[in-house]
């Protein structure tokens, strides 16, 4: 399917990190890197427990198509005809200056993300070393464990181990850092999902969840599960954050982001679908309900990789599977602010990298303080930790996302040219961003943000 025409000799190559571009296959790989990460391993599993199975992930492939692809081509096209970082992408392209105020709320969004991301990184790379080692099976009561986990200060170790992996990948350039590491950790990853997947589906009693996974009862389904399906859509493609506007910049003139587009979300989709076909045979063939919440991983799971021969080594992997996912997409979020003080203060890439990360470093701090040593660390009935992650995750970045939609619908003179999609396909994509796009991105934000309920 031939989604682009060929010629985009008149996009702009210049700008910050000139010289610094992804291989066109690098770029797929890094893309989806910052798509696949816990949202798919950790957080789809579970809303689609809590959703009905089959029939919300057929749901959530509709909200894909309608409202991910879209928004996805567009912010890929805007960081690829203005080549800036993601605050002065929407000017370049040919926005308005009043347009810098988007782009900074797509530099400050996943600063803030990242400050609470790196800590749960770290709690996957802890879990790695302790299912290999055997010492996270010593003790049955893998509730209590994870509790004393992270009411300790180990977690704050580990969050500087995920900060420093991110930051020396990062630190070592696009060709050389972020490409090299997705090229290598993307195919690792589909080859750690499909070895957890065969061991999966082969355990006694799996069939129920392949069942539950595969065959859909639509009438599990609520408007608050559109809703639920709406967003993941939208989050699980790293939309709004400027990620994609940010490595859209370094894409090559002669890349089709049409086809790149279709890559990306069905990468993403690839690896939501293998771990869903892990954690459900998993849980099923174990007794374990599939609607626990963030509880399934760290608490149900290593319960049941405990009764399984050679559970160790299963579990190792899966929490490794767990760090590559939760570390491509830390090194995508780094990525952006790092690009904008490059631009904006003429830093080098090292002192940009060092400096942000840290100061993720410490705005993090206060979040995982308030999960275990300093529990009494919240507002209202929240903990810092999850203040910041309600705060970007469902408000700021669809916020992001609505911008995007407005401005490439409506505002973008260019967004034919920046494209590159035929005639046919420009309308059709010009349609869903004016249309379609804006109306359901803000229904999710409604949602997210407790505006609406249902």
């Amino acid at each position: 399917m031939n989604l682009s025409k060929s010629n985009n000799s008149n996009l702009n190559q210049d700008g910050p990190g000139k010289g610094e571009r992804f291989s066109q296959a690098g770029f797929i790989l890094a893309a989806i890197g910052s798509s696949v990460g816990l949202g798919n391993m950790w957080k789809f599993p579970y809303i689609t427990g809590e959703n009905g199975g089959a029939a919300f992930f057929l749901l959530f492939i509709v909200c894909l198509l309608l409202i991910g692809l879209p928004v996805l081509l567009a912010e890929l096209a805007i960081g690829r005809s203005g080549r800036g970082s993601a605050a002065t992408a929407f000017i370049k392209a040919g926005g308005q200056k009043g347009w810098l105020a988007a782009g900074l709320l797509q530099v400050l969004t996943p600063f803030i993300i990242l400050s609470f991301y790196v800590i749960i990184a770290g709690w996957t790379l802890h879990y790695a070393v302790t299912s290999f080692s055997g010492t996270l099976y010593n003790n049955p009561d893998y509730a209590g464990q994870f509790g004393d986990f992270v009411g300790g200060y180990l977690p704050i170790v580990w969050q500087l181990v995920s900060v420093l992996i991110t930051g020396w990948i990062v630190a070592k350039g696009v060709s050389n850092g972020i490409e090299k590491f997705n090229k290598v950790l993307i195919p690792a990853m589909l080859v750690l999902l499909i070895i957890l997947m065969v061991r999966a589906v082969t355990l006694p009693g799996a069939g129920a969840g392949v069942s539950f996974f595969l065959n859909p009862d639509f009438s599990q389904l609520t408007t608050e599960s559109a809703l639920v399906a709406l967003g993941h859509a939208f989050f699980s493609l790293s939309l709004g954050m400027g990620i994609l506007v940010t490595y859209g910049s370094y894409v090559d003139k002669n890349q089709s982001l049409g086809a790149a587009t279709v890559a990306v979300g069905a990468g993403d989709l690839l690896y939501a679908f293998i771990a869903g076909l892990i954690i459900f045979p998993t849980t099923f063939s174990f007794g374990i309900a599939p609607d626990q919440g963030p509880s399934l991983i760290f608490v149900a799971l290593p319960a049941a990789f405990s009764a399984m021969p050679l559970g160790f080594l299963f579990g190792g992997l899966f929490f490794v599977l767990l760090a590559i996912a939760a570390l491509t997409s830390a090194v995508s979020l780094l990525e952006v602010p790092v690009k904008y003080f490059m631009e904006r203060l003429s830093w080098s890439r090292s002192r940009a990298v060092w400096t942000i990360s840290l100061a993720v470093f410490i705005v993090g701090l206060p979040s995982v303080l308030s999960l275990g040593l300093f529990p009494e660390w919240t507002i209202g009935s929240k903990s810092v930790f999850d203040w910041m992650d309600f705060v970007a995750s469902n408000i700021l970045l669809p916020i992001g996302g609505l911008l995007v939609t407005i401005f490439a619908g409506y505002f973008w003179k260019k967004a034919a040219e920046a494209s590159g999609l035929r005639a046919g396909w420009f309308r059709v994509w010009l349609f869903m961003l004016r249309y379609v796009a804006p109306i359901l991105v803000l229904l999710v934000l409604l949602h997210t943000s407790g505006i609406i309920h249902f």
